[in-house]
């Protein structure tokens, strides 16, 4: 056989070898789109997008339910709350300053003829302003918050006006806490500078209710007997006192006494507190020759700074006015 020949059938027998009977769209299928190498990527991008618009949408759902859970919570205990700070269409807190210079506030109620006779829980028909005649930088008066309902109380108490401070904090502001049920609680306020004529407020809010606030407007001016010797709390002080029975005007008593300015260690809760703002010069009342340098003023005690805890005392329910007189600031340590 030529070599020729043999080479070809030789070839033909090779090539036969690798040929295979199977078709090659079948062997070898075409692929599908969706199956090319950018099958992965595309499948995570959009699983991606859907499971982060997912997220989305679960966590503005999770937060609205948590503010609706937060507003329904507030809305419940709020009104809750509110309630019990309520009675008679008030809050249950009053204010007051302890001179007898106090009327109704923006003139919105009747002075009672009789307080005492009073049927309602309040002291007052509601708010009051009153009248502060001042003898100089560093005098002070005292403020008395009443809790005439029966839970306890957490306020704020907040000057709004120049040149007037609470003693106890230094600022025009303090905070106190659990006045409790029908309780009262007493605070100094004192003058940082020498004001000529000027109105400020006091105004006392809940800690947590921050809409209900009582007001007390005082009106303050400067007084004819300046002196250099302000009396505060803790102040030892000799004083001359009259009291009566606001009501009936009968005079109950009169004498000297000596006290504590503020807490009181031997009398009725009021009398100590009234004597906070009596004024005396420097040589406070042991000079020799004696001079009468003490001033006076009147201030009025409603029962619960007075007798009303006394069960029984013929004076428990009794509106008590006082009439004080400085005669010696005695020596502290």
């Amino acid at each position: 056989m030529p070599t020729l020949m043999k080479y070809a059938i030789t070839s033909a027998i090779v090539t036969r070898s690798w040929i295979s009977d199977t078709p090659d769209e079948v062997e070898h299928p075409p692929i599908p789109l969706g199956l090319n190498e950018m099958t992965v990527p595309r499948v995570t991008i959009v699983l991606s997008i859907s499971t982060l618009l997912l997220l989305i949408s679960s966590s503005v759902w999770l937060t609205l339910s948590a503010i609706s859970f937060l507003e329904d919570l507030d809305e419940t205990f709020g009104s809750n709350e509110i309630e019990l700070l309520e009675m008679e269409g008030r809050w249950v807190w009053e204010v007051d300053l302890l001179f007898d210079t106090c009327r109704s506030r923006e003139d919105s109620w009747n002075w009672p003829s009789n307080l005492s006779d009073q049927d309602d829980t309040f002291l007052y028909p509601g708010e009051l302003e009153c009248d502060w005649e001042h003898q100089g930088e560093g005098d002070g008066a005292s403020v008395v918050v009443y809790n005439r309902g029966e839970t306890d109380l957490d306020l704020l108490l907040e000057i709004n006006g120049e040149g007037v401070i609470f003693s106890e904090s230094g600022e025009n502001n303090i905070i106190i806490n659990q006045i409790g049920a029908n309780e009262s609680k007493f605070l100094e306020i004192r003058l940082q500078e020498d004001i000529e004529d000027r109105g400020v407020s006091i105004i006392a809010s809940h800690t947590s209710v921050m809409q209900a606030e009582v007001r007390l407007d005082v009106q303050i001016y400067r007084g004819h007997q300046e002196r250099d010797v302000h009396i505060g709390e803790s102040d030892s002080v000799e004083v001359e006192y009259t009291v009566w029975n606001y009501d009936t005007g009968d005079e109950l008593d009169s004498g000297t006494w000596i006290e504590s300015a503020g807490e009181p260690r031997w009398s009725i809760e009021g009398f100590g507190w009234s004597v906070i703002g009596l004024d005396i010069d420097n040589d406070r009342g042991s000079g020799m020759p004696v001079i009468d340098t003490g001033t006076s003023h009147i201030t009025l005690l409603p029962p619960p700074i007075g007798y009303g805890n006394s069960e029984g005392h013929e004076l428990q329910h009794a509106w008590l006015k006082f009439e004080l007189k400085l005669e010696r600031a005695l020596a502290t340590d």
